[in-house]
């Protein structure tokens, strides 16, 4: 059996190959990708220049831009220059970075998702105390803490993933290194490994989800007693945006990370992976744009000061 240690590097299968249709279709990849950078680019500037958006809601959602902007920079640019190049290896060092920061970032979002729905529920629910029970200082708590449990959980399956010895084949049939797939090369036993993940992924998807429902099910009861026809229509607007925001990412991450081995397959993986890596950070700026006011509003004004600039 041949060993090889941590002086070699992976091989990086990749997602597309030399043809035209897959050189239009990376094409396409390398638009979105660019349009999430910079539709969540225009968000966190939103958010920062215009003081109506200075609440607790924004400035989570400032967050969750935040991390998908990094999130496009951990897996694009190495998955282009892959492809542009034909170098398909990444060392150790980068595939164990690729998997601290892609865990870290999609485990602080999950928790960051329920912080925000939190953050509704107080809204909608106890609106007059809303400013004493949703304060800045506990925002930065819970902001904080999504990224602190984020981080924990990436450090240790980076750590773990990479202590195993792999054999034979270095090829990852994926175009960034993940965690579920590069076990797949361990030649050691690693049952023990993948059940504490599968049980680490249910604690990070399902935990946050079950706060998730519990909140959005106290909202809609608030709403559907609610006099006003206009508040409650301002309200579904906010909840149904992050709602659509909440289906999209656990969506997609339920299926990759909590299906049973005999019913995974490489190229649907690799596939949904591109869903929620590339597409939905593209998805989310856009969702929370077209149905909140507020965010269109300080769009117009920011395009209504670039104008003046340029006729000075």
């Amino acid at each position: 059996m041949n060993i090889w240690n941590t002086t070699s590097d992976f091989i990086l299968l990749g997602l597309f190959h030399h043809t035209e249709a897959h050189l239009f279709l990376f094409s396409m990849v390398l638009t979105i990708a660019f349009g999430s950078l910079m539709g969540n680019a225009l968000m966190i500037l939103l958010i920062h220049r215009d003081v109506r958006l200075h609440t607790p809601m924004y400035f989570l959602l400032s967050q969750l831009s935040l991390m998908d902007m990094m999130l496009i920079s951990t897996i694009v640019p190495k998955m282009a220059a892959d492809y542009l190049s034909g170098k398909k290896s990444i060392s150790p060092a980068g595939c164990g970075l690729q998997i601290f920061f892609f865990i870290t970032l999609e485990g602080s979002e999950c928790f960051l998702l329920a912080s925000m729905s939190y953050d509704r529920y107080m809204a909608v629910c106890h609106p007059l105390r809303y400013p004493v029970l949703m304060s800045w200082q506990l925002c930065l708590r819970m902001t904080v803490g999504s990224w602190s449990l984020g981080a924990a959980d990436g450090l240790m399956q980076a750590a773990a993933t990479l202590s195993f010895p792999f054999c034979g084949a270095r090829e990852i049939n994926h175009f960034f290194c993940e965690a579920p797939t590069l076990v797949r090369l361990a030649c050691a036993d690693t049952f023990v490994f993948e059940y504490v993940m599968y049980i680490c992924c249910v604690l990070m998807l399902l935990v946050p989800l079950s706060l998730i429902l519990i909140s959005y099910s106290l909202i809609l009861a608030a709403i559907l007693q609610m006099r006003s026809r206009e508040a409650r229509k301002k309200a579904f607007a906010t909840c149904s945006s992050h709602l659509s925001v909440v289906g999209l990412f656990y969506g997609a991450a339920i299926f990759i990370y909590m299906r049973p081995k005999s019913y995974r397959s490489a190229n649907h993986d690799k596939i949904v992976s591109v869903f929620y890596t590339i597409f939905t950070p593209l998805l989310n700026p856009i969702i929370y744009s077209m149905r909140n006011s507020e965010v269109k509003g300080a769009l117009r004004k920011c395009m209504g000061q670039c104008a003046a600039l340029h006729h000075k």
